[in-house]
């Protein structure tokens, strides 16, 4: 069920968030469906301390490499961060949509 939810987002150019209690196989679920699908998937602590700017870093080297992300612990990020984030992700999804191959990202064009 999780890998036909997961498809389907990425069907339409969005994401998708697993959701569960700690050590249901939410991270490894996602590895498995990247390898079946051929695609890098890099896993990511998330903490408290985490800022909007390392996370911009963050998503520039997925977006150039077409990798995907599993973020733990995403709960964890502060709210007024996370806002930021959402904006960021917005930008990515859109030029997905609209299959660009160049987008201007938190200033650089990837």
């Amino acid at each position: 069920r999780c890998y036909i939810t997961l498809t389907s987002a990425m069907h339409i150019c969005l994401g998708g968030a697993p959701q569960g209690p700690a050590g249901t196989g939410k991270t490894e679920t996602t590895k498995d469906l990247a390898k079946a699908l051929a695609k890098q998937c890099v896993v990511f602590n998330c903490s408290d301390g985490l800022d909007y700017l390392a996370m911009g870093k963050f998503f520039k080297g997925l977006a150039s490499s077409g990798a995907w992300a599993c973020f733990d612990e995403f709960n964890r990020i502060d709210v007024e961060v996370l806002s930021v984030v959402a904006q960021q992700v917005i930008t990515i999804q859109q030029a997905t949509k609209q299959n660009l191959t160049n987008f201007l990202f938190e200033g650089c064009d990837i």
